[in-house]
């Protein structure tokens, strides 16, 4: 049998991890809605064209190209961003939800790690896939949460 838990810890992290989660959230808002504007325009033009994850996926090279700071972002919070797109004209196709609306700054800002967190429980640490290790607390105070879905199999 497979059993999902699920966990929330609060990071604390320093200034430097501070800043740049900040400036993932600011990519991915980027990304974001750079994308949307450029598929409203499409939809605009051609109300059965519908959105492709891997559409737009093949254009954030040609993005981080002309705006570096893209680069400084990892890669998979980019990806993450186009996939809650997705997910938004998938909602709002099959008539759950309205057209998706642009991301605002500061507002329920979040980025997605699939790949490459570790927890150190030991430790009481998390690394993320950016510099440094925040220390994991599980007070709820401070604006960084941290989730965590771990699948078990027990027999």
């Amino acid at each position: 049998m497979l059993i999902r838990r699920g966990f929330k810890f609060e990071l604390q992290p320093n200034g430097m991890q501070s800043q740049l989660m900040k400036q993932f959230c600011g990519c991915a808002r980027y990304v974001y809605n750079r994308t949307l504007s450029l598929e409203r325009s499409l939809y605009k033009k051609d109300d059965k064209h519908s959105f492709k994850y891997a559409e737009a996926v093949n254009r954030l090279p040609e993005w981080k190209k002309k705006n570096p700071f893209l680069k400084e972002c990892h890669s998979q919070v980019l990806q993450q961003s186009l996939k809650d797109l997705d997910q938004a004209y998938i909602n709002f196709f099959r008539k759950r939800a309205n057209f998706p609306k642009y991301k605002k700054k500061f507002r329920h800002d979040s980025i997605r790690f699939p790949q490459g967190v570790e927890l150190d429980e030991a430790k009481q640490q998390i690394r993320l896939p950016i510099s440094g290790t925040p220390a994991v607390v599980k007070r709820f105070r401070i604006k960084f949460f941290f989730s965590l879905a771990k699948q078990d199999l027990f027999l």
